[in-house]
Formats: structure tokens, sequence, C-alpha cells
């Protein structure tokens, strides 16, 4: 059996958790992975309260699973926190440092807490002040990388620094990595890539293509897509598919296009960390496109929950055997 540490805290029924990234966790992909019994996750960076209760409305009015809300830097409203805490099972914290007001805020509303960190320290740090569950993430996450130490290479120490549930995050987009990580004696994962190419995903069409169009060694870390990047402050560093940086550089526009929120279009420049959604138009494949080498993993674009289902039946019964 798949360990139930995680899955017993948070109440699903699988032991993976789908990463918020930004617009390609759309309500669609959060309420899917949720539905299938993984945990959703929706990135909360910028919005407003009413915003906020609407997405969640929406968001929970379609699934009675796991949904977790994501804040992002050491700019985090606590009445957000609170806002979000009453409506979800789970609120999850990266790019700061872990911070015991903000989860003593969400566990009074009634929400488990996870911290999202890059070292061994920033794990005794985030369980000191009192998260639930902790995710290790390996540099070979995609999108913005906390640390610089490999998931293997992390993992051990993580485990053996902290006796809250620990999430293994970075590169696992298959079975068999997903078994890898819980038979090292993590009690899930945290899995980005993999949800990229899925129908509900709110990723460009053009960029869903390029993470299955990606072999193996098709992402880098770079600091290119840094422009107006409010993570990029303390650590510019994120890994993207590499055919996305050699575009960028060789885009002569400063502007590569355009994306639309609600009624208002905004340009998007070259370098920005805003990635491809179903709502931009320019030169795609300029834009960023955070992914790790998972990508190699992903052949075409299908339901997130299949992709769900084919992760942990085929961890499950790798572990069995």
């Amino acid at each position: 059996m798949l360990p139930d540490r995680y899955t017993s805290l948070v109440g699903s029924r699988w032991p993976v958790q789908q990463s918020p990234m930004g617009s390609v966790s759309s309500p669609d992909l959060v309420a899917a992975v949720a539905e299938a019994g993984g945990v959703g996750s929706v990135t909360v960076m910028g919005m407003s309260p009413s915003y906020l209760t609407r997405l969640l409305d929406d968001i929970t009015a379609r699934t009675s699973g796991v949904v977790a809300v994501n804040f992002l830097t050491a700019d985090v409203d606590p009445d957000l926190v609170a806002l979000a805490a009453s409506r979800v099972r789970l609120v999850d914290f990266f790019w700061s440092d872990p911070n015991e007001s903000l989860i003593e805020i969400a566990h009074r509303a009634g929400a488990v807490v996870s911290w999202q960190v890059g070292s061994v320290p920033e794990a005794r740090a985030a369980q000191d002040a009192g998260a639930d569950a902790v995710i290790a993430q390996g540099s070979d996450a995609g999108g913005h990388v906390r640390g610089t130490s490999g998931l293997l290479n992390l993992l051990p120490g993580v485990l053996d620094a902290v006796h809250v549930p620990v999430l293994a995050a970075g590169g696992i987009g298959h079975p068999r990595a997903l078994a890898a990580v819980l038979a090292a004696g993590a009690s899930g994962a945290r899995i980005g890539t993999a949800f990229i190419a899925t129908n509900e995903s709110g990723a460009h069409p053009l960029y869903k293509q390029a993470v299955v169009d990606a072999g193996l060694g098709g992402s880098a870390i770079t600091d290119v897509f840094s422009n107006q990047c409010p993570l990029c402050a303390t650590s510019a560093r994120h890994r993207v598919l590499t055919g996305c940086i050699e575009a960028a550089r060789a885009a002569v526009d400063e502007e590569v296009g355009e994306i639309t929120f609600g009624s208002k279009s905004f340009p998007l420049l070259r370098g920005s960390p805003l990635s491809p959604s179903t709502t931009t138009t320019g030169d795609i494949a300029a834009m960023v496109m955070y992914a790790s080498d998972a990508a190699a993993d992903v052949t075409c674009v299908r339901p997130a929950a299949q992709v769900l289902s084919w992760l942990c039946d085929g961890a499950d019964d790798l572990l069995r055997r």
C-alpha cells in the first residue's frame, strides 16, 4: 500500500499534491486533481479577497476532494490566509522563511499547513514554526527553485531532520520515480510538470505541446525570465524548457505578446515570469515554459485524472512487488 501519513493528514486518497503553477493551475485542473483523489493546488498571488472567495467557491462547488491554497513570497496578507484556511483543507507556503504567525492564523481557521523548502535547516525551521508537513524541493524541480541540491541528495537529510510528513518535489513524473521517493521514506510527492500537458490545464496549447515534445535533458535552470519577477528579487533561478530560453534570447522586440485577465489585456515583456496561458497571444515560444526533466515522461495531452491514476496505481503496484 502507498504510505498514508500525508493522506491521513489532508484527507486525500492519493499521496500526490499537484504543484501550484500560476495560470497553469486553472480551476478546471485543481478541481479535476482533487476529484480524482489527489490534492489540487491553486496560487493566490495578487488576488483580492473577493476574487479569492469567488475562485474557491467555484472550485469547491465542483469537488468534494482536497484543495490547497498556495501563498508565495513573504508579502502575504494574513487576512487572505485566514480566508483561504476557512474554505480549504490545506494552506501551503513557498519562497519565504517559515513564519509561525502565518501558520497559527491558518491553524486557527481550521486548515493544516505545508511549507516547501530547499534545505535541511529550512525544513527544521518549518517544523519548528508549526508546519504540519514539509515539502522538500530539489533543484531538479521545474519552476522557481529554492535550493541547490538535487532531490535525492536533499530528501534523506530532510527525512532525518523532521518528524512531520515530508513530500518530495523535483522531476517526479513517472510511476517509478514516485515509487522511489516513497520507498526512500517520503510520505508523498508534489508534482507539477506531469499536469501541464493535461486537458484541464490552463497552459497555452503550444506550451502543452512543448512539454510533450521535450526529451530527457530538455530543461535547464536559468535567470532569463526575471523581468519584473517578484520571486527573483531574492533568487533569480528557475527551471524551464531549454527551447524557450533560446527563443527568448533570439527575440528582438521588447514586447513578445499580450495576456488577458478578465476584460483587461496587458503586454508581456521579453523575459516576463508569466507563462503563456489560454488567454495569451504573441510569440508563445519565447515566453517562459516552466518544467522539469519529468517532461520526458509526458507523451501526450490527456485528462488529469488519467495522469494521477497512472502515477499512483503504477507506484502502488511497484511497491507491492
